[in-house]
């Protein structure tokens, strides 16, 4: 199974270079070749190419990265909102827009869950505390699944996850459901309703050991039914 992983654009330094490069921590290659996947990476491109880039794949998982542009979601910028991404929203919006369009299995990490929930029209908190640990460590806490939820076939019971991020669901878009909870109330797991398989979630799995979600991917993806993983 082919899975698209949305990717950085960064400048970056390696050996004698210093340039431009193209960035994914390798943990997210990891998972998906754990759960049985073969992972491609997916530059930031035209919107117009992500047809075409989605057609080729059997799934798509939307990294996380930087905050997406508040205008996105009609808001005006809070001075703790991070710099723009322009080129990563417009492409990773038009994937997520194709994958969906196609039926594509798609999973949302992060800033890939607070995409999908700007493209069905919700809105987000520029800024929250508690959810990360010191700079470039991931934090940990609970989430509880919601019943009923495709989340919740994956992984019923509350669990521990890593998490990095400062911003969150504020207003669900419409046609999303929020399938997982922090204790604070935070939402942190979204799916599309209806769909057999459009899942985000805001912690990070490819920074820890359980590899329920993104093989529920891996096996949906393959046309299998989605059911509890073990």
């Amino acid at each position: 199974m082919l899975v698209g992983v949305t990717t950085y654009l960064e400048q970056a330094r390696w050996g004698v270079w210093d340039a431009p490069a193209v960035l994914l921590p390798a943990g997210y290659v990891r998972v998906v070749q754990q759960a049985g996947g073969i992972a491609v990476l997916l530059p930031p491109d035209r919107p117009e190419a992500a047809a075409a880039a989605v057609g080729r794949l059997d799934a798509v998982v939307v990294a996380g990265g930087p905050d997406v542009e508040p205008h996105r979601y009609g808001a005006v910028r809070d001075e703790r909102t991070g710099p723009a991404a322009t080129e990563r929203d417009e492409w990773e919006l038009a994937v997520l827009a194709a994958a969906l369009g196609r039926g594509t299995p798609v999973l949302g990490v992060c800033r890939g869950m607070q995409l999908l929930n700007v493209l069905y029209g919700g809105t987000l908190v520029q800024h929250l505390d508690g959810h990360t640990g010191a700079p470039g460590r991931f934090g940990r806490h609970r989430v509880t699944p919601v019943e009923g939820t495709l989340l919740a076939k994956l992984t019923p019971e509350p669990y521990t996850v890593p998490t990095y991020h400062h911003q969150a669901v504020d207003s669900l878009g419409a046609g999303l459901t929020a399938s997982a909870h922090a204790d604070d109330g935070t939402v942190e797991a979204v799916e599309v309703t209806g769909e057999p398989f459009a899942l985000g979630v805001q912690w990070h799995p490819e920074a820890g050991a359980d590899l329920r979600v993104v093989q529920g991917l891996v096996d949906a993806a393959r046309g299998g039914r989605v059911s509890a993983v073990t």
